[in-house]
């Protein structure tokens, strides 16, 4: 079953109300209404997110999950990061439309765990924005632009966050390998092997266990996990 639709929005899930914008078709569109566009990230935050929890989300996207979450979990305080800045104006466009300002917020800016952060990050924008990404792809047709950083460590002393939710395009590699997870008690997070071999996706997945992270079974697959451990 899916939610009904108001006249003046594109799509809904989960009782979040999704205006249109460029990035929608006809299938993201049914996807999101049937809750299965990024489904198992959803479903992942669903189970974790509480409402005495603050929130990191890295790779917003539409938006859809972090106001999904706002929405349903009503966390304390989502602070979320995009690097495509195309996509900024719509995540808070819907974030406005549900009245979800006073809780989640986003930043288009890189958020860097490395301790040799660069100023600014080259970001290659594509046609479609599933495909833009801080990796240049050979054979495919992207615009580059530059995008400040942040810097992981500051920003996790700012928000003091117990739960992170990474759909990075590739970047979770290298975060893990820097990232100071102290006091983070839950992650939902999306590999992409694509972008660095299963050898990637191996040790960053060994990076969670080392951490004391154990992964929920029954709502994880190969490339979203979502695990939690004592913090």
């Amino acid at each position: 079953m899916t939610d009904t639709i108001d006249a003046d929005v594109a799509a809904v899930c989960k009782g979040v109300r999704v205006p249109p914008s460029p990035f929608l078709n006809e299938t993201r569109i049914r996807r999101i209404n049937e809750a299965r566009y990024e489904g198992d990230e959803i479903a992942g935050a669903m189970r974790v997110v509480t409402a005495s929890d603050r929130v990191l989300e890295m790779g917003a996207g539409l938006g859809v999950v972090g106001a999904v979450m706002a929405l349903n979990c009503k966390p304390e305080r989502i602070v979320s990061f995009e690097a495509n800045p195309n996509m900024i104006p719509h995540i808070r466009a819907l974030y406005d439309l549900n009245n979800l300002t006073d809780r989640i917020e986003v930043r288009n800016e890189v958020l860097i765990s490395a301790p040799d952060r660069p100023a600014e990050m080259t970001f290659y924008l594509r046609n479609s924005f599933l495909g833009s990404s801080l990796i240049d792809v050979e054979n495919r047709a992207t615009r580059p632009v530059a995008i400040p950083t942040a810097d992981f460590a500051a920003v996790r002393a700012d928000l003091n966050p117990t739960v992170l939710v990474l759909d990075i395009e590739g970047g979770e590699l290298d975060l893990l390998r820097h990232a100071d997870l102290t006091g983070i008690r839950a992650i939902v997070i999306e590999f992409h092997p694509e972008a660095y071999g299963r050898e990637g996706m191996q040790e960053c997945k060994q990076i969670l266990r080392d951490a004391g992270f154990v992964r929920h079974d029954d709502i994880s697959t190969r490339t979203v996990w979502t695990c939690s451990r004592d913090a």
